[in-house]
């Protein structure tokens, strides 16, 4: 229990001291409960003294009694309502806090980071985990520390009554502690089981909802549905095993108290017939016996999330622990926009891509790179803007190493339109000035003129406030590359890649938006990879990539006159299946 406050503690960062305020109206608001007890008591002993000299209970009396059990439940109103609010604010906040950190985290890590498993995981963590935390962290925290503090308090004060009956209840709460720590033990050994089986199940609905289509068109729902039955399956009987585990433990631990109880009754009653105690004292103990283990019994059923919010907080806890690309980078402003690659190597894995090559692009020239499928022209891009990082050798911007950059400062520098459009569940508005926030109305829509986007944005019925599906389902191939054109023509950096930027524009629409590109790219550095020939032919360089190397590079005139891949492409393109210009 102390390792799991203690872990939180440290994984509630700014909140801390709001939940160390939490506990401690916790520990008020728990002596407030005990308070009832004592206006008990001083009813008992009043009624016992007055009936036994003749008398009747007076006024003053009832009022002395009424005032201790109004402090009581006024400070269980203040205290549990200051306390509550504390510990769920906290608890939201830190959660809320901890999704953002992994959210910067994740722009800074490599690319080979996000396999589908690793998907499956990260969406496990910043949802079903963090949502754990968040809802059960202050509950099952506060439950505990009231449960013990409750318990302890009362012994103590029984205790001052008679020594023996406040030994039993110690030893009752000792007791309860060391089976709650074997309960901790066995979480130890079932709790990473359960994360893993979630994790597998988000993984697995993933899988399914992004592979859908292929799914529909190939009437593969029943073998799809496999796997996610398999994991929800899991999930099931990883939830079940949990719970069975907790039973016998959980069993044995409100056993302890429930004997303790009858055990604090049976001597009170025992010293009373011997004369050792006085009835008002033997009711107060049979009083307190009913409700010392109350709160603490009511805190076991939430000890056994214990282990399994430590398993929470030591996911989460291992998305902080990947190595960032630039952890030692600087804020970089280049003076120039020259890119180089210096004896490059890079492999996916174990394919290897590219072997020993080295290039130049000259600022403010355009760059153009063809070849086979799968022979690294998007790698390329990628390499430029850091997604990846080489394997040997180095790629230079402005004369300095990429690697030497915060990946903020290099992505400054750079305008990407990729071949697969991401568009965000906002509206479109918003998804253009993703290029640059702070835009003005204005500029927005000269960028989406510019990009060709603007009149059927103008069309649709809300125009640049129509909201669009996730990833821009609602909207078709072509204009959801536009705006994605417009986006990198708003962000105006010194670089533009453009990864087959106009594959799913119509003719009619791609030679607006080739004069607009023509437009965008003057003065500045472009690196295009593209299918049509009329959108490299004009570029200050060619290269051709085949075989992990650089086999041929030059304007579009020099390579026609010479024999090679380039060449060959121009003259037969109908025969040379499987390669993009």
């Amino acid at each position: 229990m102390v390792r799991t406050i203690k872990g939180l503690l440290e994984f509630s960062g700014r909140n801390k001291s709001s939940l160390i305020q939490s506990f401690v109206y916790r520990v008020i608001l728990t002596i407030c409960e005990v308070i009832p007890i004592l206006a008990i008591v001083y009813s008992l002993n009043s009624m016992i003294l007055a009936k036994e000299n003749g008398n009747q209970i007076t006024i003053k009396t009832l009022i002395g009694a009424f005032l201790i059990l109004l402090v009581g439940v006024i400070g269980k109103i203040i205290f549990g309502s200051i306390a509550n609010s504390k510990a769920q604010v906290a608890c939201f906040k830190m959660c809320a806090d901890k999704r953002i950190e992994i959210g910067d985290r994740l722009k800074r890590i490599p690319m080979g980071y996000f396999s589908s498993n690793r998907l499956g995981e990260i969406a496990s963590a910043v949802t079903t985990t963090i949502g754990d935390i968040e809802t059960q962290a202050g509950h099952i925290l506060n439950n505990l520390v009231v449960g013990v503090v409750h318990a302890v308090v009362i012994a103590i004060v029984i205790s001052f009554f008679d020594w023996r009956i406040g030994l039993i209840s110690i030893g009752a709460i000792l007791t309860g502690l060391f089976v709650n720590s074997l309960l901790q033990k066995k979480s130890i050994a079932v709790s990473p089981k359960r994360q893993e089986a979630q994790s597998g199940l988000v993984a697995a609905v993933l899988e399914y909802i992004q592979g859908i289509a292929v799914v529909k068109a190939f009437n593969l729902g029943e073998k799809s549905n496999r796997a996610v039955d398999d994991a929800i399956e899991e999930s099931r009987r990883c939830n079940i095993g949990l719970e069975k585990a907790f039973i016998k433990l959980i069993a044995l631990y409100l056993f302890v108290f429930k004997v303790a109880s009858g055990a604090m009754l049976m001597m009170a009653c025992y010293l009373f017939s011997g004369g050792e105690f006085s009835l008002s004292n033997t009711l107060m103990i049979i009083v307190s016996s009913f409700v010392i283990f109350s709160q603490i019994e009511a805190a076991g059923n939430s000890s056994s999330l214990l282990r399994m919010m430590d398993s929470s907080m030591d996911k989460v806890n291992t998305l902080e622990q990947i190595p960032l690309m630039d952890e030692n980078g600087m804020d970089i402003k280049p003076d120039n926009y020259d890119i180089e690659f210096k004896n490059v190597s890079f492999s996916y894995d174990s394919r290897k891509i590219f072997d020993n090559i080295s290039l130049s692009i000259p600022q403010n020239t355009t760059a153009a790179f063809v070849g086979p499928s799968g022979e690294g022209k998007s790698t390329i891009c990628n390499l430029i803007a850091r997604f990846w990082d080489v394997n040997e050798g180095e790629v230079r911007l402005g004369g300095y190493n990429v690697k030497e950059y915060t990946c903020e400062s290099l992505l400054n520098n750079i305008s990407m339109v990729f071949q697969n459009v991401y568009l965000f569940q906002d509206t479109i508005l918003n998804n253009i000035k993703f290029g640059r926030p702070k835009a003005t109305m204005e500029e927005v829509v000269a960028a989406a003129k510019k990009a060709c986007c603007h009149e059927f944005i103008s069309n649709l019925p809300d125009g640049y406030s129509t909201m669009i599906g996730e990833g821009g389902c609602s909207l078709s191939g072509g204009e959801k590359q536009r705006i994605s054109i417009a986006r990198a023509i708003l962000k105006d950096a010194p670089i533009i890649i453009l990864d087959e930027a106009t594959s799913s524009v119509d003719p009619e629409n791609e030679k607006q938006l080739r004069l607009a590109i023509e437009e965008l790219t003057r003065y500045k550095t472009v690196i295009m990879i593209a299918h049509r020939l009329s959108t490299v032919k004009d570029a200050d360089h060619i290269f051709v990539l085949s075989g992990g190397h650089i086999v041929q590079q030059g304007k579009h005139e020099k390579l026609m006159n010479e024999e090679g891949i380039y060449s060959e492409f121009i003259q037969a393109r109908r025969k040379a299946v499987g390669w993009s210009l």
